[in-house]
């Protein structure tokens, strides 16, 4: 069976499946504005997002589709990608990865820190992402729709930050709302900070969108 007839059931990631949303995730966002003016070199952004998947790997929260298609990365309420005990260690690996441009990168993320909420418990999406060969099939979209139907059942709200313009839209057909903005320092790029409340009903998201 080719990869891409392989079933596409979703299921729940664990520690073994580090490599394979490593992979998945670094190249579903090669072309992404905001981290590749942050990391500019595609092995910096994997060993970053191989950290960030890997601590995020410690909740049952990580989902993949088929043979990582897709795969949405979700923090639970109360939670954190990087646990508080690693963050000089995560700073550490930014100059590492980045050089003299890691003060500028700490400020970015620190400007997303800023602006997250955190006067209401909720879900936070820091990766959603679709391996380039599966791209243009709705398999992220239908991922992220068949998470958020849990939280619905659960009645707790979502939160993301879209740092590609292209895809605002489809986080608003699922019902987010943009309400905030970050700016990269120097203003060349922004992304859309964007919440959800709870619904009791999702627009089906068809595969072939």
């Amino acid at each position: 069976m080719s990869q891409r007839e392989a079933p596409l059931t979703p299921r729940l990631a664990d520690s073994g499946d580090l490599d394979g949303l490593t992979a998945t995730l670094s190249l579903a966002f090669l072309d992404d504005p905001v981290w590749m003016w942050a990391f500019r070199e595609p092995a910096a952004l994997e060993a970053c997002w191989r950290f960030v998947i890997g601590h995020s790997l410690r909740y049952s929260t990580t989902w993949v589709v088929g043979p990582y298609a897709a795969a949405a990365v979700w923090i639970p309420p109360g939670g954190s990608d990087v646990p508080d005990d690693q963050l000089a260690d995560y700073e550490g690996l930014i100059g590492e990865l980045v050089g003299p441009r890691a003060a500028e990168v700490m400020e970015l993320d620190e400007r997303f820190e800023a602006i997250h909420p955190h006067d209401r418990p909720h879900y936070y999406l820091p990766l959603l992402g679709t391996h380039p060969d599966h791209r243009g099939r709705g398999l992220g979209m239908a991922l992220l729709a068949h998470n958020l139907a849990q939280f619905d059942v659960e009645g707790i709200p979502a939160y993301l930050e879209s740092t590609n313009p292209a895809n605002d839209r489809r986080y608003e057909r699922l019902g987010f709302v943009k309400v905030g903005e970050v700016s990269t320092p120097g203003g060349r790029h922004s992304a859309s900070t964007m919440w959800r409340d709870p619904a009791e009903t999702l627009e089906a998201v068809q595969l072939s969108d």
